[in-house]
């Protein structure tokens, strides 16, 4: 007579627990990931430089056009907001398939020291936002003596 007992390891089904492999074979299951692959809703990428003058920065902005762009500068706090509209279409075999996607992408952060609103200057080509903001002058930290 052959015996169908098996050791209980409570702990089995989470130390063989994958996460990026059970969420994704998930919504594989139901496909419903489907109409966002290919398009990226992600945060907007970008590049921080300080030189002794200004900050300058490269934001990735692909497919977003210029007039859909807004940055906002207060003090040492930066916001860049932009309106992103895609649309895909794609055949396989006799079926066309067309995905749309509307959202809006948005990034604020705070520089080391405040902006001179007036003289900052942005410009948008090739899908990259370029900015050059000036430091504004005496804003540097400054170091007081305890009495």
């Amino acid at each position: 007579m052959a015996s169908n007992l098996a050791r209980f390891d409570p702990l089995g089904s989470i130390s063989r627990f994958d996460p990026l492999r059970d969420f994704d074979s998930f919504f594989n299951a139901f496909d419903m990931m489907r109409p966002l692959r290919g398009i990226d809703t992600e945060r907007i990428r970008m590049d921080v430089s300080e030189t002794d003058q200004a900050f300058l920065i490269r934001a990735d902005m692909p497919g977003v056009k210029k007039e859909d762009v807004k940055v906002s500068i207060d003090g040492d706090q930066i916001t860049i907001s932009a309106d992103v509209n895609q649309e895909q279409e794609r055949t396989e075999g006799n079926t066309v398939c067309r995905e749309r996607y509307h959202g809006q992408q948005y990034r604020s952060f705070t520089l080391p020291s405040s902006v001179d609103e007036e003289k900052a200057v942005a410009s948008c080509h090739d899908g990259i936002l370029e900015l050059t903001l000036p430091k504004k002058p005496g804003s540097g930290a400054k170091q007081l003596t305890i009495q």
